[in-house]
C-alpha cells in the first residue's frame, strides 16, 4: 500500500428480493451491477471498498446479492447501515469477511470511523449516547492519524425541505464531538442520493449519489432527478488531505450491464 488510502465509497444500492425489482423506475440490481463495472475498469487500484447504508430495500431477501456482488471483488468491504437496512438480516447476512461491519479500521496515516445513525423504524437518523462516545474515544486515540468519519444519515442541511425532515436529528452533538478534533479531515455519507461537497471548518463534508435513482437536489417535495448513478473515488493523502470526485456511470455502461 502506497503512503495514501484509496477508497470507493458506493451507497443506497437499495437491493430487492427480486433481481428485477426496480425502484422509481430503476433496476437497482442491474444499475448496481454497472455502477461496480464501470469503477472495476477505472478506479481499482482502490485499497478497500465504503458501503454507506440503505443496502436493501426493506427486503432482508436482498442480502443475497449484496454478498453475491461485492463478495466476489476481491477488495475489503466496509458496511454501516440505513434505514431501510433490516439490522438483523444485516448483521447475520454480511457477518464475515470480505465484508467489516461497522467499528473503525486504522490504516499507517488514517483511522477510518463508521457510525450507526439507524433509528429502528424511523426514516430520519440519530447517533446514540454509546456511539457518541465511541466516536469520542475513536478521535482521542487515533495517535497521529488522520480521521474520516461515515455515516448514512446527512448532518447537514441541503435546501431540500422533505429531505432535510429525514436527515440526522443531532448533528449539533455530532459536530460537538467532531470540532474538539483537529484530526478529523472529512464525514461522508450515503442517504441524500445526490452529489454534495462543501468544506466546514476546514472539514471535507461529502455527500454521494447513489448505485440507482437519484433525488433531485433543492427540491421542495420528493422529486426523482435524471442524473445518473456513481460512486465517489476517494485518495486520502498522507497529510491529511482528501482528494475526491464523484463519478458518475454513462448510459451505455448502464445498457450494456442490463444486456448482460
Amino acid at each position: 500500500m502506497s503512503d495514501a488510502l484509496r477508497l470507493i465509497q458506493f451507497s443506497d444500492p437499495h437491493l430487492f428480493t427480486d433481481p428485477e425489482g426496480r425502484i422509481k423506475g430503476v433496476c437497482s440490481h442491474e444499475s448496481l451491477r454497472a455502477v461496480l463495472a464501470h469503477a472495476r475498469a477505472r478506479h481499482w487500484n482502490a485499497d478497500a471498498l465504503l458501503l454507506t447504508g440503505d443496502l436493501v430495500h426493506d427486503e432482508p431477501g436482498g442480502y443475497v446479492h449484496v454478498r453475491e456482488l461485492f463478495g466476489a471483488l476481491g477488495k475489503t468491504v466496509y458496511c454501516l447501515p440505513g434505514n431501510h437496512d433490516d439490522l438483523p438480516a444485516y448483521t447475520a447476512a454480511l457477518s464475515g469477511a470480505p465484508f467489516q461491519l461497522g467499528g473503525h479500521i486504522d490504516f499507517p496515516h488514517w483511522r477510518v470511523v463508521m457510525l450507526d445513525s439507524v433509528v429502528p423504524g424511523q426514516v430520519h437518523g440519530s447517533l446514540s449516547a454509546a456511539e457518541l462516545q465511541r466516536l469520542e474515544q475513536c478521535l482521542s486515540d487515533a495517535g497521529d492519524r488522520h480521521v474520516l468519519v461515515a455515516l448514512h444519515h446527512h448532518p447537514v442541511a441541503l435546501a431540500s425541505r422533505w429531505l432535510d425532515e429525514v436527515r440526522l436529528q443531532n448533528s449539533a452533538e455530532l459536530f460537538a464531538v467532531t470540532d474538539r478534533h483537529p484530526n478529523v479531515r472529512g464525514i461522508c455519507w450515503g442517504h441524500v442520493h445526490q452529489q454534495f461537497d462543501v468544506r466546514r471548518k476546514g472539514v471535507r463534508l461529502m455527500a454521494v449519489p447513489s448505485t440507482c435513482a437519484q433525488f433531485l437536489p433543492s427540491s421542495e417535495d420528493f422529486a426523482v432527478d435524471t442524473a445518473a448513478p456513481g460512486y465517489r473515488r476517494m485518495t486520502l493523502h498522507a497529510d491529511g488531505s482528501i482528494d475526491s470526485e464523484v463519478v458518475r456511470v454513462d448510459a451505455a455502461a448502464l445498457q450494456a450491464a442490463a444486456s448482460g
